[in-house]
């Protein structure tokens, strides 16, 4: 892993931001995929909060025929009891971690700090924030799943036991089946997590009442 950080866009905040949400999109698209969704959040004090949209590697994807493109981790197939990317995985999750402790070095701690993401970025989000050794403020996967769910008993860091998560999925989702969303929730809730979650009637994508509902959870847990 390279000691470079990630690139990123990044809105709002500034030099004042007390909270930070660090963001990863999706396969295949990069950080200004859901810079849009910033003005639709209609969050209140928004300068208080800097969203950082960390821009993922470029490399390539089995599951596209091994074609290069921006990617958390290498995908084989969709579907449970795929093979995963465990190595991937990590390496991403060391990224991202890069990320926290700069925004530590900024003034924001990872109390006050979300992790979020969509689809494959969702996953690093849950992977990494679970894992963390330090309390964040929140932990949201949009239209994912929890990767490598056989290790998380053993690999999840008590630090975060509590910490709030956010899930919604599609109810129509023909990327990732909204049962990939269901079993994680399911899973999550087993191990003791507060676990929020929406589904909807949308297919691989985010829906209006979905950008509410998140509006509402940060509001719930950017909070001193």
């Amino acid at each position: 892993m390279s000691d470079e950080l990630l690139p990123t866009v990044e809105v709002g905040g500034g030099d004042q931001a007390r909270y930070s949400v660090i963001w990863m999109h999706g396969l295949g698209a990069d950080g200004h995929d859901f810079e849009p969704i910033v003005p639709e959040l209609r969050l209140p004090n928004d300068p208080a909060i800097r969203f950082i949209f960390p821009h993922a590697p470029v490399r390539p994807v089995t599951l596209n025929g091994g074609m290069a493109m921006r990617a958390w981790y290498d995908i084989v197939t969709l579907g449970g009891g795929a093979p995963q990317d465990a190595e991937g995985i990590a390496a991403s999750a060391a990224q991202i971690h890069q990320l926290i402790e700069r925004e530590g070095e900024r003034g924001v701690p990872p109390e006050r700090l979300v992790l979020a993401g969509f689809s494959q970025g969702g996953a690093i989000a849950l992977h990494t924030g679970l894992r963390y050794p330090q309390r964040l403020a929140g932990i949201m996967g949009l239209s994912t799943y929890l990767p490598l769910a056989d290790r998380f008993a053993a690999e999840r860091h008590e630090a975060n036991a509590e910490t709030p998560v956010f899930l919604a999925h599609g109810q129509m989702d023909p990327v990732l089946d909204i049962s990939l969303g269901r079993n994680s929730q399911q899973t999550l809730e087993q191990h003791g997590y507060r676990v929020e979650w929406h589904e909807y009637s949308m297919v691989h994508q985010v829906c209006f009442e979905e950008i509410e509902a998140i509006s509402r959870w940060l509001q719930t847990v950017l909070t001193d």
